[in-house]
């Protein structure tokens, strides 16, 4: 028993030193790595997605890209299941949430958003030949979004809305990609999304298969997400961005995927 006591204790003193960085500012330790892990959803376009050729591309892609090279590090990109963001950055598998990462009351909570860098809005589209003209036509009609998304969030706060779609709940998709199919195929009624995504997507469809609705559920901001506990890579990452902007790479990587 004696012999135990000692081991259990070391135990306990090692667990208690693995659980306690996550609450440490890990910037040096990161910055002795040289890398950054980056976490975002590889099919939201034009914000992080795949090329032809396999590879990872994207304004946020390139900005990450760029922000964390100037600071030092060499950023890895980590695909992810996006309804478990904040699990994956909170438990050290990733080190940022940077991909049309909308900031809200809800989010802030539970991570420190970077000063936003672009605005966005959560808009409703249906086939060109739906009956739907306005937000209270939604009323009695199924609706899609992202999984533990913004537009999710955002239709959920629309009580008068939200209570009465067709069985009184929205459906449910892993990727924004995935809203167009059910759409297309008859089974939504209207599909509600991150404006960014949809008209960049709607660049290879028939625009005029669709319409784009004029009420839309809200404006919002992007920003950039990080660990309570970093600190200094929030602020170092806000400095780069106020640097990107003033000396104009900002807009040049803009210019490479979104046409304002």
């Amino acid at each position: 028993m004696k012999k135990l006591i000692p081991i259990l204790l070391g135990l306990l003193l090692l667990a208690g030193c693995a659980g306690g960085t996550k609450n440490e500012d890990t910037f040096d330790a990161m910055m002795e790595k040289g890398e950054i892990v980056v976490g975002l959803d590889d099919t939201f376009v034009p914000m992080g997605f795949r090329n032809p050729q396999g590879e990872l591309v994207g304004f946020d892609v390139d900005l990450a890209r760029e922000i964390f090279t100037r600071i030092g590090l060499t950023p890895k990109f980590q695909p992810i299941d996006w309804s478990l963001k904040e699990s994956e950055l909170n438990s050290g598998n990733i080190d940022v949430i940077f991909n049309g990462y909308t900031i809200t009351d809800a989010r802030k909570e539970k991570v420190n958003f970077s000063t936003p860098y672009m605005e966005n809005t959560q808009i409703i589209i249906t086939l060109a030949s739906s009956d739907i003209k306005s937000k209270e036509d939604l009323k009695g009609k199924a609706v899609s979004v992202q999984k533990e998304s913004s537009a999710y969030d955002a239709v959920s706060k629309d009580t008068d809305i939200y209570e009465n779609l067709k069985n009184g709940e929205l459906i449910t998709f892993d990727s924004n990609l995935d809203l167009f199919l059910d759409l297309e195929a008859g089974r939504s009624d209207a599909i509600v999304l991150d404006e960014v995504f949809a008209r960049y997507v709607l660049l290879s469809k028939n625009i005029e298969d669709y319409r784009i609705l004029e009420d839309n559920f809200g404006e919002e901001e992007y920003g950039i997400g990080f660990r309570k506990s970093d600190v200094t890579l929030l602020e170092k990452t806000n400095e780069t961005l106020a640097e990107l902007i003033e000396d104009g790479t900002f807009d040049e990587i803009k210019k490479v995927y979104i046409n304002d």
